[in-house]
């Protein structure tokens, strides 16, 4: 089951003919990835400063279908494809009345802040991320 949310498309986030600037979508998936995370009792806020622990981006695939415009309303649904040692590996549609408009895959690997190198995940933030994590398609 993924995790689901939207977001609307805001004025700050178009150009001047109101459709979404898509250095926009970036920082929108930033805030649904940090809603997952939150979803199960983790801030991001708690992974950085307390546990001294990085959430970067390794791997990003973007497919744009069409654009969204001023006022649609985003939904996002997120599906943990992986969860590695210390990666995740995840699959974001967003649609926008049911029609997809754009995908991500990502790869985000948990580091440590103070020497940069992966850290495994820690048990409460695997299984958090695990509420989220699909079956594999048998072949």
């Amino acid at each position: 089951m993924p995790f689901t949310i939207s977001k609307p498309m805001r004025f700050g986030d178009c150009d001047l003919t109101g459709i979404a600037y898509h250095p926009a979508y970036l920082s929108m998936l930033v805030d649904v990835n940090e809603a997952m995370f939150a979803s199960f009792g983790i801030t991001w806020q708690e992974i950085m400063f307390e546990r001294k622990l990085g959430l970067p981006t390794v791997t990003m695939n973007l497919h744009f279908v069409k654009p969204a415009v001023y006022g649609d309303v985003l939904d996002f649904a997120v599906h943990v494809r992986a969860i590695g040692r210390s990666s995740l590996d995840l699959e974001t549609e967003v649609r926008v009345r049911g029609d997809i408009i754009w995908t991500v895959r990502q790869r985000i690997v948990l580091t440590s802040t103070e020497d940069h190198k992966s850290r495994a995940w820690p048990d409460d933030i695997r299984a958090g991320l695990s509420r989220y994590l699909e079956p594999k398609d048998e072949a």
